[in-house]
């Protein structure tokens, strides 16, 4: 139950609202004006003073009774109030627990992820390297195709040269004989 229902509950509403009277200047004023007519009646003649003492002390019970009926019902509904307020509490307290938890695993994970990261980073580190060294084999291999197209240009060239002259001994053979 809410304690907006609390507060609508007949004996409820009127304790609330008797103990709330009751603290007022309001309710001051009246009572003031209360026994200063019922001291005043029997000086008018009008009751006699025994009787309005009865009644003043009679009504002065009474309303002392029910303040404190009132008053118990306020502290009650306080109490109700106070476990709702700590159930509260316990309820945030278990979501600041768990939140706790799922900061301390976000934190395993982040340090997990930052370790595959270093991991990572070192075998770019490792590709790296081996790029290098294809790099250099690579350009080794087109040293040694230029070298290798040189060579063959030159012993073509020698090639050339010797057909040459051997066209140029046959020539010479020939207008020898």
């Amino acid at each position: 139950m809410t304690a907006q229902e609390r507060k609508n509950k007949p004996p409820i509403g009127v304790s609330i609202r008797a103990t709330q009277w009751i603290g007022t200047s309001a309710s001051l004023i009246v009572h003031t004006i209360i026994f200063i007519v019922a001291i005043a009646l029997p000086y008018l003649g009008l009751v006699p003073m025994d009787e309005v003492l009865l009644i003043l002390t009679t009504l002065v019970s009474l309303e002392a009774i029910y303040l404190a009926i009132f008053i118990q019902m306020s502290v009650n509904r306080h109490n109700e109030s106070l476990e709702e307020v700590e159930k509260d509490i316990d309820e945030i307290q278990e979501d600041v627990e768990e939140i706790s938890t799922d900061v301390d695993e976000v934190s395993k994970d982040i340090n997990e992820i930052q370790d595959n990261v270093d991991e990572i980073s070192k075998d770019i580190d490792e590709i790296q390297e081996d790029v290098d060294e294809i790099s250099k084999d690579i350009d080794e291999i087109q040293d040694d195709e230029e070298m290798e197209t040189h060579t063959k240009t030159t012993l073509e060239k020698i090639e050339q040269g010797i057909k040459q002259l051997s066209i140029e001994i046959e020539k010479l053979k020939a207008e020898g004989k």
